[in-house]
Formats: C-alpha cells, sequence, structure tokens
C-alpha cells in the first residue's frame, strides 16, 4: 500500500499538468461545440447561447463537411499505402547498404522530415510550375502535354500526397529500420539453407517478424494523414475548386476565417471520431492477427 502511495506520489504532478493543459482544454472544446459562440459572442459573453447537437446536425446536413471528409478519405486512401510502401522499400535498400554508408543514408532519407513545411512547399510549388516547373520539363522529354498540378481539381489532390508521402515517409522508413536491425541474421541464413529464395525470405521471415513495426507505423501514418493541413494550406489554400480543402482545414476556416468557434469545436470532435474508429479498427485487426 505505501508504495502505490508513493507511486501516485511521483505521478502525481505529470498527472495534474495533463490534466491542466490536455484534459481541460479537450473538455472546454467540447462544451464549446454545444454553443454557438461566434465572433459576436467573443465581443459579449452574454450573446452565447447552448444549441445542443445543432453544430453536429448542421455539420452533417453540410455539403462542404462531405466533400472535406471526402477529400482527407482519399488522401488517407491514397497516401496511407504510398508511404508505407516507399517507406518499407527505402527501409530494406538502407538494411543492405554497406554499414559505414548507414549513417549518410538515413540522415538524407530523414531530412525532409526535420525540413521546414513552408520552406519545401514553395520548392515544391517551383518544381509542379505549369510553365516552369522541372515536373513538367521532364515530361516535355518523353512527350508528355504540361499538367496544371495545382491549378487542376483533377490533379491538385494527388500533387498534395506526393508531397506529404516524400516529406514524411524517412520518419516511417527509420523506425523499418530498426525493426530490420532487430532481425536475427541466423533466420536468413537457416532459410536460405532450406532453399529459400529471396522473395520467399522476405515474405517468411521479414514481413512476419516486422510486422509488428508495420502496425505501428501503419497506425502512426493513417492518424498522421487524416490531420491534412499544412500541405494544403500552403500549397493551394484549398483550391481550385475546395478540391483540397480536408476536414482540418475545414475545421480552421470555420474557426479562424468565419469565427464560427462553436462548429470549428463540433468538426474537431468529428474527426477525432472518426480517427478514433479508424485506429481502434488497426488494433483490433492487429490483434486479430497477432501482431
Amino acid at each position: 500500500m505505501t508504495q502505490r502511495w508513493v507511486a501516485w506520489v511521483f505521478a502525481g504532478p505529470a498527472l495534474a499538468l495533463i490534466a491542466v493543459f490536455f484534459l481541460l482544454p479537450v473538455l472546454m472544446a467540447f462544451l464549446l461545440s454545444l454553443t454557438d459562440f461566434d465572433l459576436y459572442a467573443l465581443a459579449d459573453p452574454r450573446q452565447l447561447r447552448f444549441v445542443g447537437l445543432q453544430n453536429y446536425l448542421a455539420l452533417l446536413r453540410s455539403a462542404e463537411f462531405w466533400n472535406a471528409l471526402a477529400n482527407t478519405l482519399y488522401f488517407v486512401l491514397l497516401g496511407v499505402p504510398l508511404s508505407l510502401g516507399l517507406s518499407l522499400a527505402c527501409a530494406l535498400l538502407l538494411h543492405a547498404a554497406a554499414a559505414r554508408l548507414q549513417g549518410f543514408f538515413r540522415t538524407a532519407v530523414f531530412a525532409p522530415v526535420v525540413a521546414t513545411m513552408v520552406a519545401v512547399a514553395v520548392i515544391w510549388r517551383y518544381l509542379l510550375h505549369t510553365r516552369y516547373g522541372w515536373v513538367n520539363h521532364l515530361l516535355a522529354q518523353v512527350g508528355i502535354a504540361p499538367v496544371d498540378w495545382l491549378g487542376d481539381p483533377r490533379w491538385s489532390m494527388p500533387a498534395i500526397v506526393l508531397f506529404a508521402v516524400w516529406k514524411n515517409f524517412g520518419y516511417n522508413a527509420v523506425i523499418l529500420l530498426a525493426g530490420l536491425q532487430a532481425i536475427p541474421r541466423e533466420l536468413y541464413e537457416a532459410a536460405a539453407v532450406d532453399g529459400a529464395g529471396a522473395w520467399q525470405r522476405f515474405r517468411r521471415v521479414t514481413l512476419p517478424l516486422l510486422a509488428p513495426a508495420l502496425g505501428m507505423v501503419g497506425i502512426l501514418t493513417v492518424t498522421g494523414y487524416f490531420q491534412l493541413f499544412g500541405e494544403p494550406y500552403v500549397m493551394t489554400q484549398g483550391g481550385p475548386a475546395r478540391s483540397t480543402v480536408s476536414v482540418l482545414y475545414l475545421m480552421y476556416e470555420e474557426g479562424f476565417k468565419w469565427w464560427n468557434l462553436g462548429s470549428a469545436s463540433a468538426v474537431a470532435f468529428l474527426l477525432f471520431v472518426l480517427m478514433m474508429a479508424c485506429t481502434g479498427t488497426l488494433l483490433a485487426l492487429r490483434r486479430w492477427r497477432r501482431w
């Protein structure tokens, strides 16, 4: 009993900080989502009214919200597999590289992760420029007409996906590389002695032992990609024709452009519920597959 009280005493400051700086703001944001808090209420709190679930119902009836949700799901469904596939391929290449070169390659791969979003977004906007961009210049060399990457609704979201995958895949690659380095080499040698080829060793040895790391990376990537905001904010400002407006970008517009803070809080909690549902599904799948 004494040890339990001692543990609570040591954990108390950390729990107090979590309660003050996380749980309390979340509770206040939820209460805010049940009101019509806007610019008028900000100027005069007497204008504040309790509206219950009206903000949530209004969002579910809003075509703008469903468009933002569709854009976000498109980004997740396209970006997550690309990011995981590129991260795994990069990790395998780094694992096969000479030991003296791995440090350099790890740094090079991880550099986009720590680079400033605005700086790299400006570079990518130049690369994707319709007339002067290097991407269209390379396409012209093989006879493909220039593509308006950031001005055409058909190509704006794929361009955002490619940028986000390039920006973030290095983080996952480093985690997967650590998982690969933890696999005993004796297992590969034993599989080779039994006649297993490169593909069989990858399928029967690498993937099963790397599955826990892949599961964790998948959950982190899904939750991160649901929070799409910086890329469209810097590169397209939600355009063209609202084709890159995400749920988080819609929350920003509701809260800081139109000052509908109650509605913005409701958007945040709907996104939270969606992320929790997807994360719970992935965790259940992970337990079912015994990752």
